[in-house]
C-alpha cells in the first residue's frame, strides 16, 4: 500500500516536471514576412506605392430619405474634389448608406475624372466663365499674393488643383453641385499658349507677335584665292 502511494506521488511529480520543462521552452517567434511590425510595414509600403498621394476635400454631404413600407430609409451622397496641388483636379459624386462609403466612392470617381489645367505661376492664364445649368462662375487671374478669392465648392476645387492666386465670382445659382460643375467647365475651357500655337501650326513666339531669332549666317571669307 505504501509503495503504491510513493509510485503515484512520483508520477505526479514527474508530470509536473515535464509540464514545467515544456513551459520553460522559449516561445516561437513570428514567421518572417507574415507577422510582426516589419511584415506589416512591408505590406503598407506596397499599398502606398500603388498610387500617388492626392489632396481631397469634401464639398457637400446630403442626406436623402426614401419612404418604404416600414418607414423611411436614409442614404447619403457626397461631393468630393481631389487634386495633386500641381494643376490636376477632379470632382466626383458618391452615394451610399453610410457617409464614409459615400465619401470613398466620390473620391474614387474624382480620381477617374481628373483633368490637367494650364497655369501661369500660381494663377490661370486668362479670364474665363464656366457655365452649368443655372450656375455661372467667373474665373479671373490675379497678381501674386492675392490668394484664392472664392467661397464654397469653388474654393475647394481651386485649392486642391494648386491655384494660389485667383479672383472668382458666382453669377447664378448657389447650388453647390452646379457651381462646382460650372467651375470644372471653366477650367476645362482653358488652353495653354503651347496648345494654341500647335493648333495654328506656329511657334509660341510668333503667336505673341515676337520675331523668331534667325540662325546666325556665316560671314563670307575675305581671303584671296
Amino acid at each position: 500500500m505504501e509503495q503504491n502511494e510513493k509510485d503515484a506521488r512520483g508520477a505526479r511529480t514527474d508530470g509536473r516536471g515535464s509540464r514545467d520543462s515544456r513551459d520553460s521552452r522559449p516561445p516561437r517567434g513570428p514567421r518572417d514576412g507574415r507577422d510582426g511590425r516589419d511584415g506589416q510595414g512591408g505590406r503598407r509600403d506596397r499599398r502606398e506605392e500603388t498610387g500617388p498621394e492626392y489632396l481631397e476635400q469634401t464639398i457637400h454631404i446630403n442626406r436623402v430619405a426614401k419612404v418604404v413600407k416600414g418607414g423611411r430609409r436614409f442614404s447619403f451622397n457626397a461631393l468630393v474634389a481631389v487634386g495633386d496641388g500641381m494643376g490636376k483636379v477632379g470632382v466626383g459624386l458618391g452615394k451610399a448608406n453610410e457617409i464614409s462609403d459615400a465619401i470613398r466612392k466620390a473620391g474614387e470617381e474624382a480620381r477617374k475624372e481628373m483633368i490637367m489645367i494650364p497655369m501661369v505661376g500660381g494663377s490661370i492664364p486668362y479670364q474665363v466663365t464656366g457655365r452649368f445649368g443655372a450656375a455661372r462662375v467667373l474665373l479671373k487671374p490675379a497678381a501674386p499674393g492675392t490668394g484664392v478669392i472664392a467661397g464654397g465648392g469653388v474654393r475647394s476645387v481651386l485649392e486642391v488643383a494648386g491655384v494660389k492666386d485667383i479672383l472668382t465670382k458666382s453669377l447664378g445659382s448657389n447650388n453647390s453641385h452646379n457651381t462646382v460643375k460650372a467651375t470644372m467647365a471653366g477650367l476645362m475651357n482653358l488652353k495653354s499658349a503651347r496648345d494654341v500655337a500647335r493648333k495654328r501650326n506656329m511657334t509660341v513666339k510668333k503667336l505673341f507677335g515676337m520675331k523668331d531669332e534667325a540662325p546666325a549666317q556665316e560671314s563670307p571669307s575675305t581671303g584671296t584665292e
